[in-house]
């Protein structure tokens, strides 16, 4: 499948993943940031931003789909970031092409499986009858009956657009993800290893990896550090950009931890 990416900067090749249900738009803003450091790209997973839709969705597709993009860009050796769903997919890639990976960096995901964290985000768009609605201020009313965190609604309505008539649609593709939602929380093969330098990072006030997890990160990933972020939930990058961004250029640059 061919991806939809924006590239960025100039420098060491960083490849950044989103996490379910978001774009290459969520981390723009960091991109700007590190573009003058490194090239950045930015990418849209398959059913998510301007990917091309598909009913198959699993790691395993979206690790390959990565690899068509990377190898038709023609880029031998990058560093690979992965937010959530993103950093699964990065895990996975970086035990299948080892060879190819400069440094890791997971935000907020651990190695586990992870049950349906997300019902009530998927009650709220089925809510939803798009044709009925004229304006974001609508949806969001809408929205805000089953998910009452206004920048939650906010993230989850960036996906919403409009067609050349002005009605809305959605660019994620939702029937894919809610059906395949169970094949989002599976964890890593028991026997998958890379032994690459990694940084793990989460957020202090988010659950997705905890202290308990540390043995796993290590098992998979025997040259992992576990960073925490202070006043940061699941969404650090949009939380605390400063502080991940300062992470990401000192780690990368001069592996510094």
């Amino acid at each position: 499948m061919k991806l939809h990416f924006k590239k960025f900067g100039s420098g060491p090749p960083l490849i950044i993943l989103h996490g379910v249900f978001g774009s290459s738009d969520n981390w723009k803003t960091l991109a700007n940031h590190l573009m003058s450091t490194f090239e950045v790209y930015l990418v849209d997973q398959r059913n998510h931003g301007l990917s091309p839709h598909s009913d198959d969705f699993n790691y395993q597709v979206m690790t390959d789909d990565l690899k068509e993009l990377l190898d038709d860009e023609q880029i031998e050796k990058y560093s690979l970031l992965g937010h959530s769903m993103g950093g699964k997919t990065a895990m996975n890639f970086a035990i299948q092409y080892p060879e190819k990976i400069i440094k890791l960096i997971i935000v907020d995901i651990a190695p586990k499986r992870y049950p349906p964290r997300h019902q009530n985000i998927l009650k709220g768009v089925h809510s939803l009858t798009l044709h009925e609605i004229n304006t974001r201020k609508e949806a969001d009313d809408l929205l805000s009956v089953t998910i009452n965190n206004a920048g939650i609604r906010q993230f989850i309505l960036k996906n919403l657009s409009r067609n050349p008539e002005g009605l809305f649609y959605w660019k994620i593709n939702w029937k894919a993800i809610e059906d395949n939602i169970q094949a989002i929380g599976e964890p890593l093969l028991s026997h998958a290893v890379f032994s690459g330098k990694v940084m793990f990072i989460r957020g202090a006030q988010s659950d997705y990896i905890l202290n308990e997890d540390e043995p796993l990160l290590k098992k998979h990933f025997p040259d992992a550090v576990l960073i925490t972020i202070k006043k940061a939930g699941h969404w650090v990058h949009a939380e605390q950009p400063a502080q991940l961004l300062a992470l990401i250029k000192q780690f990368i640059k001069y592996g510094k931890r």
